[in-house]
């Protein structure tokens, strides 16, 4: 009975749902920001960050190993169900902050094999959206995790400040809770009926079950291989820039922590604005490809600047550019969703966010043993006993940060990478469900009967250029 209701929906799927989970989901983690860097210092003083890298690390490896697999049974069984699947225990890990930090950072370690909504939520966006409009879509997804990022974390340390860390904890477990509820009760199955099996209990061809048939079949697809190159190269730098910079920004730049929060709230407002506005503007006038182009320029540019600059200024311009350079991820989601089968969806996104989490292990491990060669320790300290960074130690260094400048290097090859990738494809293989349909469409059409439009390929958001 309770597969059932999963799988029952309530209304027609939207591109709203989809913002609703993503928002709620990194907003409660956004809150924990601050009370989890208190409990790594209380639970693990002496080795903070190499404990943080080794659990983002499990974490991260875990996720590379199940977003494609859990992609590829989504394109099987449906969106909801995994949907509600990874929500749970991508949030399950919150409330036992308080209760048991071991269990915590243990759980969060392994709730990678199921952490992976991005590769979901993409899929589910995908079945409901236009070919055309899916960019906007997909820019509209990654904006909201930009805005949930944006106020979450000052919203947690504020009330951590005020109220202690125990009810930040219980307020972002009471939104975690809200968002399973909200993806059982009111997220209806975006996949339609046709393209998945109609209950739980039906029989099921090994073909149709076996996730790695999907992957190998994509594998084959040198388009989609070289949008995960550039998808590998270009995000772990990201990855490793979030792990340290921050840190960087206070004790190399000498930010004060009121800098560094609207250095936060600069960049998050600016990208939201990048991955909404500009992202659709761009796709319309230059095209997809060209815009993945136009975001590794920029990701080039601003890293290149983190690298080099030494002042206060530099980094604030350079986080305008990194919030232009936003739009790169959005528009690499639309281009792999055109060049991939409709029942391919969640197999193809599955491996871009497999991806992204290996990048999330490896690259703050990377800029760490970087910052190591080059004898550049980060710590977290009170201000108090933040040494600034004299004209002396300035003359030494002439390349303040040395990780950023080699992340630059590899958003270069990226961009070399995404050149080859052809503006305009069509899917190498087809899945065995894209054959059954193709082939009750020619039965159909022999009995002299003609196809009926599907309604559920309505588009949801309406552009009037095309």
């Amino acid at each position: 009975m309770l597969f059932k209701h999963i799988r029952r929906s309530v209304g027609r799927p939207k591109v709203a749902h989809a913002v609703v989970v993503i928002f709620l989901e990194f907003f409660a983690w956004g809150l924990l920001t601050t009370p989890m860097l208190t409990v790594l210092q209380i639970t693990f003083p002496q080795h903070t960050f190499l404990v943080n890298g080794l659990i983002q690390g499990i974490k991260g490896f875990l996720s590379f190993m199940s977003a494609p697999l859990i992609g590829a049974l989504s394109d099987v069984w449906g969106r909801k169900s995994f949907l509600l699947l990874t929500v749970f225990f991508t949030c399950a890990p919150i409330p036992l902050m308080r209760l048991s930090p071991w269990c915590f950072f243990a759980l969060m370690s392994v709730s990678g094999l199921f952490a992976v909504t991005f590769s979901v939520i993409f899929a589910y966006v995908a079945d409901i959206t236009e070919e055309h409009e899916r960019s906007t879509a997909y820019g509209l997804v990654s904006a909201t995790f930009a805005a949930s990022l944006v106020t979450s974390p000052a919203i947690g340390a504020f009330l951590s400040l005020r109220y202690g860390d125990s009810v930040v904890v219980l307020l972002a477990t009471v939104i975690a809770l809200a968002d399973i509820l909200f993806v059982l009760l009111v997220v209806p199955e975006s996949l339609p009926d046709k393209m998945r099996l109609p209950s739980w209990g039906s029989p099921i061809s090994w073909e149709q079950a076996d996730p790695f048939a999907s992957l190998r079949k994509v594998g084959k697809d040198s388009t989609v291989l070289l949008i995960c190159v550039t998808v590998f190269l270009s995000y772990l730098p990201e990855a490793g820039q979030y792990s340290s910079f921050f840190l960087y920004l206070g004790q190399v730049i000498n930010f004060s922590s009121e800098a560094i929060a609207g250095f936060i709230a600069m960049v998050g407002i600016l990208s939201i604005g990048a991955q909404t506005l500009l992202l659709s503007v761009l796709m319309k006038k230059i095209g997809n490809k060209s815009t993945v182009l136009l975001g590794l320029g920029f990701q080039l540019l601003q890293l290149a600047w983190y690298g080099f600059g030494s002042e206060p200024w530099m980094m604030w311009a350079a986080g305008a550019v990194a919030a232009l350079s936003s739009i790169t991820f959005p528009s690499v989601s639309a281009l792999v969703s055109r060049c991939t089968d409709p029942d391919q969806q969640g197999a193809v996104q599955g491996m871009i966010t497999g991806i992204r989490g290996l990048c999330n292990g490896l690259g703050p491990a990377l800029f760490g043993f970087i910052f190591f060669l080059f004898n550049v320790e980060l710590k977290e300290l009170s201000p108090v006993e933040q040494n600034p960074v004299t004209p002396d130690t300035e003359e030494k260094r002439v390349i303040p940060g040395p990780p950023f400048l080699f992340g630059a290097c590899t958003v270069l090859l990226a961009l070399l990478v995404a050149v080859f990738i052809p503006s305009q494809h069509a899917p190498a293989v087809q899945t065995c469900n894209t054959r059954v349909m193709m082939e009750s469409a020619i039965s159909v059409t022999e009995n002299g009967s003609v196809p009926v439009s599907d309604e559920d390929n309505e588009p949801l958001l309406q552009d009037s250029s095309l």
